[in-house]
């Protein structure tokens, strides 16, 4: 029998946890005797876990064993929507409690976008509980920004967003998007995506969320939280960036820049993908993850490295004072 033909059939189900007293909805993904690895994956702003639905559909259909979870983050997706912190410190913090609430010590973690800045915080903030990390088309890497999204940033946006977001607008930009397709238009899974995110501001409480999330990390003038000067720090962990050419929220070097600074980490480069290349390119990306994975083991934390690291970052003046 085959390698494949011995694998146990994948089930996907919709659950939900209750953490803290909010809601935390999440794709569940893997065989039905789950074994000791799981991958968490982390969507953008104002996405959800839908986005994942490509690289899900691929690792059912090869029957992939490990265990993958998609979590809507709060403030998205079908997960509460309340007054908290939705910093990037806030959301890895969220992201702790439901990966040890499912019994996992460590984990992969996998981000997207705005979810590549919330994993690397999780790997800065719970390096115990961080295995492995992936970054796709990453923020958190460089200033430069759509100006879609700085305008989020502006004074006034929460008055100027539900006028551009109006359901009426949302409705007929979809009626045109199928339109094109029944015209035999090609429209990208990246622009779907897209269209989708812009689609959930239509709803108060996820253009509150938005909103919020996007002040946390973003100004006038782009990305204002940044992780290269620590990013070296990442050097006991695998590491996978994987980047589409052709994204034009956050450009590719962004990712180029991410290799150089991580040590022995490995860039993957999807030519002609968009800003969601698991979306553009499902089967491509999932056989080059699903490598990554194969190739490369979990690394077991080490606290005395990772201090050692730190130190190196640091320097103390001698002020002469008593």
């Amino acid at each position: 029998m085959s390698e494949d033909g011995q694998r146990a059939a994948r089930r996907t189900s919709r659950r939900t946890a209750i953490l803290h007293g909010d809601h935390v909805a999440f794709w569940d993904s893997g065989p039905e005797e789950p074994g000791d690895e799981l991958v968490v994956l982390v969507h953008g702003i104002a996405g959800s876990a839908q986005t994942w639905s490509p690289l899900l559909a691929e690792l059912a259909r090869r029957r992939e064993p490990r265990r993958f979870m998609a979590p809507d983050l709060l403030g998205h997706g079908s997960s509460s929507a309340p007054w908290a912190d939705y910093s990037l410190g806030g959301y890895a913090t969220g992201l702790r409690d439901l990966i040890v609430s499912l019994g996992y010590r460590r984990v992969t973690i996998v981000g997207h976008s705005l979810g590549g800045g919330v994993v690397q915080q999780f790997a800065f903030q719970f390096p115990q509980h961080c295995a492995r990390l992936v970054l796709i088309d990453s923020g958190g890497l460089g200033r430069e920004v759509s100006p879609a999204l700085r305008a989020a940033t502006l004074p006034g946006a929460e008055w100027v967003i539900p006028v551009i977001a109006d359901r009426r607008l949302v409705d007929l930009a979809a009626s045109v998007g199928r339109r094109l397709a029944w015209a035999g238009r090609h429209v990208p899974p990246s622009a779907k995506e897209a269209a989708r995110a812009y689609a959930s501001l239509a709803d108060p409480v996820h253009r509150r969320a938005f909103v919020h999330t996007a002040r946390s990390v973003i100004d006038s003038g782009g990305q204002r939280v940044r992780a290269t000067n620590r990013l070296d720090l990442a050097d006991q962990l695998p590491v996978l960036i994987a980047w589409g050419t052709a994204d034009s929220m956050i450009p590719v070097e962004h990712g180029h820049r991410a290799h150089e600074l991580v040590p022995d980490s490995e860039l993957a480069l999807f030519e002609g993908a968009g800003h969601f290349p698991h979306c553009d390119q499902p089967k491509t990306f999932t056989d080059r993850l699903l490598d990554f994975l194969d190739r490369r083991p979990p690394a077991e934390w080490d606290p005395a490295h990772l201090a050692e690291r730190i130190s190196e970052h640091v320097s103390f003046d001698e002020d002469g004072s008593s």
